[in-house]
């Protein structure tokens, strides 16, 4: 019983360290069924944004809701949420929404809300939270990833042949490129730390020559520009985060998620997999002269690849000194480390390890 009572314990700090966790990290927090009674209405105030993903009037708000969670980020007193209600119905009921968006204020310590019935704006969002919660907070400038294009710099940023390029010509009246705003916000932040791409945008209304140059007819426009011969391709897709990953990853043959995280077929060379399989299944007598034709073709390589061919060698060399095993165990380990690991480059690092060793499993 008391080791019941030790695991318990410890099951719900993890669960509440998670949450804690998941609140710091977002400036606008993700809620559901499973834990918004366990923050909300509890040791802080909470203003909650009721939505669904299909609304017109949510994406519109969307932006400005992003403004006043980056205001009140570092404030240990007020915390801004929002609860997904195709998803989480049980919440959303609990609270008796019935339209969209519906923005409730709960008090510390209480789940009874009040409604607000003020503008969507970021100003008057942050004047209703003060003013509830007693709080003194200005709007933030939130930093953005995305590249601002202009007639002067065009050229020399999307004509740059060593990156590729993904550019919205938008108008700054047009809704549907509102909508779009914080979507595109969020893929920039997911290639920035990638040095060979530019997530831009040009308000073609203003800089018409530039609109009229790329054949721009309606708002918002995306058109990709592709490292070398730079021959632009329009993007003819859904207006979602996943749609516009894919697009990007498919064009540039890479892997990553909405958070800028390597998914599991990231920096997998297929030419090593191959041989890495032949390799796996080799004989103990002809291991030695698959594991050679296999660092003869890591030598090949150029680039990235080269320093992912030194991880399948490195690999194989393990594989041969550890048996078998090796492999499933090592990856069983990374998931381990992985399900702790909180850093952007460590996650990425961990991951590209477990996906070259999936190859040897």
């Amino acid at each position: 019983m008391r080791f019941l009572k030790i695991y318990y314990i410890a099951f719900a700090t993890l669960a509440l360290f998670t949450i804690s966790s998941a609140v710091a990290d977002e400036v606008v927090v993700a809620f559901t069924d499973q834990n918004f009674d366990k923050v909300v209405g509890q040791d802080r105030d909470a203003l909650i944004e009721f939505y669904a993903p299909w609304c017109g009037h949510c994406k519109k708000l969307a932006p400005e809701f992003e403004k006043l969670g980056s205001s009140f980020k570092k404030s240990e007193s007020v915390l801004i949420g929002k609860v997904d209600c195709d998803e989480q119905k049980e919440t959303c009921n609990k609270f008796g929404v019935s339209g969209y968006p519906t923005i409730q204020w709960f008090p510390k310590g209480s789940l009874e809300p009040k409604t607000y019935e003020g503008t969507h704006t970021a100003e008057a969002l942050v004047d209703f939270v003060n003013s509830e919660g007693g709080a003194n907070v200005k709007i933030a400038a939130v930093p953005s990833s995305v590249v601002v294009l202009n007639s002067d710099n065009f050229d020399g940023i999307v004509l740059d042949k060593t990156k590729d390029v993904l550019v919205e010509f938008y108008a700054s009246w047009c809704g549907h490129c509102k909508s779009l705003a914080p979507i595109y916000e969020k893929v920039a932040s997911a290639f920035n730390k990638e040095e060979d791409v530019v997530i831009a945008n040009i308000d073609a209304d203003i800089h018409k020559d530039i609109g009229e140059k790329y054949g721009v007819s309606g708002f918002p426009t995306l058109k990709f520009f592709p490292k070398g011969k730079k021959a632009e391709e329009e993007y003819y897709g859904g207006r979602d985060l996943h749609e516009l990953m894919t697009f990007i990853n498919e064009r540039r043959a890479t892997s990553q998620d909405g958070r800028g995280q390597l998914t599991s077929k990231a920096d997998v060379v297929a030419t090593l997999d191959n041989l890495v399989k032949e390799f796996a299944s080799a004989g103990n007598d002809e291991k030695i002269a698959a594991f050679a034709h296999l660092q003869e073709e890591v030598m090949k390589l150029e680039g990235p690849d080269s320093r992912y061919g030194r991880i399948y060698l490195k690999s194989a060399k393990s594989f041969m000194d550890k048996g078998a095993d090796y492999a499933k165990n090592e990856i069983q380990q990374l998931d381990r480390v992985l399900a702790k690991s909180t850093g952007a480059v460590e996650v990425d690092e961990f991951t590209l390890k477990k996906n070259i060793l999936s190859a040897f499993a």
